[in-house]
């Protein structure tokens, strides 16, 4: 049945004028819209009041990765564990042990050490998970003669395995030496030699930071591919291999590479703009085609990809990404899907030499907008059924089916529902004997991890939504969750976690590491947990939207009621609403604070909230109930500095002392901080020794026995990026000498021997063991990604990772 724009705001209680941005922003017809529960139409209305969600999530990574310039030099990662490896071989071997965490013998851990073994079965290290919540995927490949091996690369967790077709997974190499993974090819001539490719190039930032090629040719050991250390490698979007396995192709943000020796040492740049695909003709090893990146153009060569030309293309003009695919039963058909504004299909047959525009109409009649608003995001294009070249799947916030080469398409899964496939889609691969009648299989990379579809003819065919029929999730231990924060209540032992595209997430020790359930929706932030009441939980959305879980989180938010922080929905006008004043955070409403903004439950008063925006806000009530027109009081209680705040401390045992830092390095700090207008004073700017960052201010720690002393760490690939004072900001020392230049987010204090030192930094963690004046000079663990966050439970310290989930581990008897 077709349902008007006016049927569909009368159904659910929406303007008409709400339904075709609703529809185009979540790449969806208004029969799928109509099948959506209320609250996840209000929830993805809310999503319109925050556009280009994937690319301010990029811009955020990038600016904690910003040096003072505000640049971030190429191969910077990579640099830096070259120099602690340097280290590592001129000093003395470093203990097994550090502070009671393992941090390995001289040569093991950090990227292209000699550890054997995962993180999760580190002998003192705990996984946490989520092992039933995936994460960002952006390549999939399959052993031909064995097609049980399976390996997929995760956006943030590097690559994983599994041996037994999804039922269980485990990362190849803790310590890959970059874990932000964005392709994954195998070579056709030797299932066991594949290559990846690192830093997401899919934004309009370079915010994922790349470290080149890698490649194994036993399926097990990674190596980089040096040649491809360098700037022109610092975001591999696609990796084609020839069927003889002589020449490989890379496509980049900087354009295309060639390669032809054995070696993979001389790379040859054969094309000169972005590039987001690259495909060699399965049949023919001098036929190959690719896809700008954001130029709206495809490109087609004839010798092997040596030399390149810009492929013709009929009616209106290209614009933004365009993905490729070979049709497998005809490889002179091949399918582009255009951007433009929410995706277009046009399909070659020619080889790729010209293209011809197909009507790409929905259910109804109407040109579908499959790609919704993101189509520079996900992708995705597919027509590997060897007896139907008319048989495509177009992925984009969902899967849509056509049977005529693109003329009509059809949905043929739903983002909101729970037993069907995750939003976002990024790869899709067919299963190693698919031949279009006994064997259907396909499988799907997406921002919720794997899914596998059985049988591709008879998956999502039900009559209306939700499609959910066929769909198989294959998250099994699959954890490459991004994580930004975390908390956890000592009196329960519940966990919950902010993460990116997977919204807040919660973790009960009953229920193990697949028991993870979200309790709100959305990118999930920062977090707390009231220590006095195991019931009350806070989590955020994007630009300081609290919001409060009041159940020990058992269960999702339902109808957008859980914000403190001032919105609501209001039916009168069928829109998000706002409170009035003092029930709203102003810097909120207005988006006036980081996408991952900072907040803070003062540890000495459960009831009190301090937020950060342009402002610092407070309120003394956190705990006040819900309602359309009231709930928790917010005041301003430290003006605008004119850069956004960055990280919110309050000491414990005393909830005066409160420090504030910023994104442009400043650092300010109150003795009277319950007062109703505190006094704050700048620090660091001062004296015979000063804080010399300029930069992302990630954390300020304060010690719980000496409150004078505080720990501050700072973002960018720098050589000073920790700094402590012992007399309250006066006078400053910088502790970094012996960690790696990355950025430094998280500083955690053993809570009885407050000599140790824990650090989390982007590229695993560190520990010292005399107050941060040395620290190991290598880490075994949690894995060489980034660590985000540190917190206790008793003295356990857990921590969130941004794409390996959450460890533990118990320093009790150290």
């Amino acid at each position: 049945m077709t349902i008007s724009d006016a049927q569909l705001a009368r159904a659910k209680n929406i303007r008409i004028e709400q339904v075709p941005l609703l529809r185009r922003s979540r790449g969806a017809t208004n029969e799928t819209l109509h099948g959506l529960p209320d609250a996840a139409i209000r929830r993805a209305l809310r999503r319109l009041n925050y556009p280009d969600l994937p690319n301010a999530r990029r811009l955020f990574r990038l600016e904690q990765e910003r040096g003072d310039d505000g640049t971030v030099p190429a191969h910077a990662q990579g640099t830096a564990l070259d120099r602690m490896r340097a280290r590592l071989q001129s000093g003395e071997p470093p203990s097994a042990q550090t502070a009671g965490v393992p941090t390995g013998p001289a040569g093991e851990g950090l990227a292209g050490g000699l550890t054997p073994t995962a993180g999760m079965q580190l002998t003192q290290w705990e996984w946490l998970g989520p092992g039933n919540i995936g994460g960002r995927t952006r390549g999939i490949a399959i052993h031909p003669v064995d097609p049980l091996k399976i390996w997929a690369a995760s956006a943030g967790g590097g690559v994983w395995h599994t041996r037994d077709g999804g039922g269980q997974w485990a990362p190849v190499d803790d310590f890959l030496g970059n874990l932000a993974c964005s392709c994954l090819t195998m070579d056709p001539s030797t299932p066991t030699t594949l290559y990846v490719g690192t830093g997401e190039g899919f934004s309009n930032s370079d915010a994922l930071r790349g470290n080149g090629v890698f490649r194994t040719t036993d399926g097990v050991d990674w190596a980089p591919l040096t040649a491809t250390q360098t700037a022109d490698f610092r975001a591999v979007t696609r990796i084609a291999v020839s069927r003889t396995g002589e020449v490989v192709l890379a496509a980049t943000t900087t354009g295309l590479f060639r390669c032809s020796d054995a070696e993979r040492k001389t790379w040859t740049q054969v094309l000169d703009v972005p590039v987001g695909i690259v495909l060699f003709d399965p049949t023919d090893d001098k036929r190959a085609v690719a896809g700008a990146l954001d130029a709206g153009a495809a490109f087609v060569s004839s010798d092997g990809g040596q030399t390149w030309q810009t492929a013709t293309h009929e009616s209106k003009p290209w614009s933004g990404r365009v993905e490729l695919a070979y049709a497998a039963k005809d490889p002179a058909i091949v399918y582009a899907s255009v951007q433009m504004t929410s995706g277009r299909i046009w399909r070659s047959t020619d080889g790729g030499r010209s293209y011809h525009l197909r009507k790409t109409l929905d259910s109804s009649g109407h040109v579908a907008d499959y790609l919704g608003d993101q189509g520079w995001y996900g992708n995705a294009v597919w027509a590997g059924d060897p007896t139907d070249e008319n048989l495509v799947v177009l992925g984009g916030i969902d899967l849509w089916r056509s049977t005529d080469g693109g003329d009509h398409i059809t949905e043929i899964s739903t983002w909101w529902h729970g037993r069907s496939v995750h939003a976002d889609h990024h790869a899709i691969v067919s299963h190693p004997s698919y031949d279009g009648t006994d064997n259907r299989t396909v499988f799907f990379g997406n921002d919720g991890g794997v899914f596998k579809a059985d049988d591709l003819a008879r998956t999502g065919t039900e009559p209306e939504a939700p499609f959910v029929n066929g769909w198989t999730e294959l998250d099994n231990n699959y954890g490459v969750t991004q994580f930004f924060s975390g908390a956890g209540s000592r009196l329960t032992g519940k966990i919950i976690g902010g993460a990116q595209d997977n919204g807040t997430l919660c973790f009960d020790p009953a229920t193990g590491t697949e028991g993870w359930q979200q309790i709100f929706g959305g990118d999930g932030g920062w977090c707390a947990s009231d220590p006095d009441d195991p019931d009350v939980f806070y989590g955020e959305y994007v630009f300081l939207n609290i919001h409060r879980n009041t159940d020990g989180g058992t269960s999702d938010d339902t109808e957008g009621d859980r914000y403190i922080s001032g919105q609501f929905w209001n039916n009168d006008i069928r829109e998000w609403d706002w409170k009035p004043l003092p029930f709203h955070i102003p810097d909120a409403k207005n988006n006036q604070a980081l996408f991952i903004a900072p907040f803070a439950l003062d540890p000495n008063n459960s009831d009190r909230l301090l937020a950060g925006g342009l402002s610092l806000w407070r309120t003394n009530n956190a705990k006040e109930p819900n309602t359309v027109a009231s709930g928790p009081s917010w005041q301003a209680v430290k003006p605008s500095a004119g850069s956004k705040i960055s990280a919110v401390t309050v000491a414990p045992g005393n909830s005066d002392l409160i420090w504030v830092g910023h994104v442009n390095g400043m650092l300010f700090r109150t003795v009277n901080g319950t007062a109703a207008t505190p006094t704050w004073e700048r620090v660091g700017v001062t004296g015979p020794s000063r804080l010399r960052p300029s930069r992302y201010c990630t954390c300020v720690t304060i010690d719980p026995q000496d409150l004078e002393t505080a720990f501050v760490a700072f973002g960018g690939f720098e050589p000073d990026n920790l700094w402590v004072t012992h007399d309250g900001g006066a006078r400053w020392t910088q502790l970094a000498e012996s960690l790696p230049d990355v950025p430094v987010r998280a500083v955690a204090i053993h809570p009885r021997r407050t000599e140790l030192l824990y650090c989390g930094t982007e590229v695993g963690l560190f520990a010292s063991e005399d107050g941060g004046a040395t620290w190991s000079p290598t880490n075994e663990g949690p894995a060489n990604c980034s660590v985000d966050q540190l917190f206790w439970m008793d003295e356990t310290l857990v921590s969130a990772t941004h794409g390996r989930g959450m460890f533990r581990i118990d320093l009790s008897t150290v």
